[in-house]
């Protein structure tokens, strides 16, 4: 199939003006197989990884006039050490840290707690362009999914109700991951002061219903397009604007380039320290499993 008609590694922007909802929906396909070839990882944290992808995708791409979104989920107790992935601009990556012989040991499918353990904690952090500006919040990893985790984000961090739903697929080293997210503005516009969230508005409850409608199917059938689900989800609405947002690819940024300019920051004695014997300082990618030899 076509991108054009599967709706491969796009984001759509939608709003429901009349209800004060505004929502983003993704299906991804040839990316995160990109992203996932980088390491062998096992089918649970494949699951896991494409879930989080999806994730800062719906979120990343809400980001206006660039910036960066990092969702970052750790334990210092879980067979899960590190779950990193960041979007900006419609470049995406990711990385899991996992302690393989532990993973064994838990069997097919483990829970999002035996994965990470006890005290998790997801991280999600906005840098933006605009302003120069950086915030963070920081949540309990106790629900069953990531999903949950974000949900919970939002509603404690930032005052937004919020619903996402997250679908992954996997046929050998072919996957698919898709997610929706829709999110209540309360008294309109997208940066208006939220003081007074009501948890029972009538609009969401029923835009929730709708949107939590969706199926799991649904979001990974590579023959029914983007349009089509929210088409499903949402015609019986007065208005629903869409619009294309961004389109995704894997974006890494271990250019020599990059890395020079980071390890300038650093004195010439620490540099002596870091070099090899060919003079050369040789950095690791853990995003794309590469070393890159660095002159400076």
């Amino acid at each position: 199939m076509e991108a054009s008609e599967t709706g491969f590694d796009s984001v759509l922007g939608f709003t429901i003006p009349h209800r004060d909802v505004r929502g983003r929906i993704v299906r991804l396909g040839p990316t995160i197989e990109t992203i996932l070839s980088a390491h062998s990882y096992e089918p649970a944290i494949r699951t896991l990884l494409d879930e989080a992808l999806v994730l800062c995708t719906l979120i990343g791409s809400l980001l206006k006039n660039g910036g960066q979104l990092t969702m970052q989920a750790q334990s210092d107790r879980g067979v899960v050490k590190l779950l990193v992935c960041d979007f900006r601009e419609g470049e995406l990556r990711g990385y899991v840290d996992v302690d393989d012989e532990r993973l064994a040991a838990l069997g097919a499918n483990p829970h999002l707690t035996a994965l990470f353990g006890e005290g998790a904690y997801l991280a999600i952090t906005f840098d933006l362009a605009a302003s120069g500006g950086r915030y963070q919040g920081i949540v309990p990893l106790d629900g069953d999914t990531l999903s949950d985790a974000c949900e919970h984000y939002f509603q404690q961090s930032e005052q937004l109700q919020t619903l996402m739903r997250v679908a992954t697929r996997s046929e050998g080293e072919r996957s698919i991951a898709a997610g929706i997210l829709l999110q209540h503005l309360p008294d309109g516009e997208e940066g208006r002061e939220r003081l007074h969230v009501r948890h029972d508005d009538p609009d969401w409850e029923h835009v929730s219903v709708m949107g939590g409608s969706v199926r799991h199917a649904e979001l990974v059938d590579t023959e029914l397009g983007l349009e089509s689900i929210l088409w499903r989800l949402f015609h019986e609405e007065d208005e629903v604007r869409v619009e294309r947002v961004f389109d995704i690819s894997r974006g890494c940024r271990c250019s020599v380039a990059h890395f020079q300019d980071v390890l300038g920051r650093f004195s010439e004695e620490e540099r002596v320290e870091m070099r090899e014997d060919d003079g050369l300082i040789h950095v690791d990618c853990a995003f794309c499993s590469k070393v890159i030899p660095v002159a400076i």
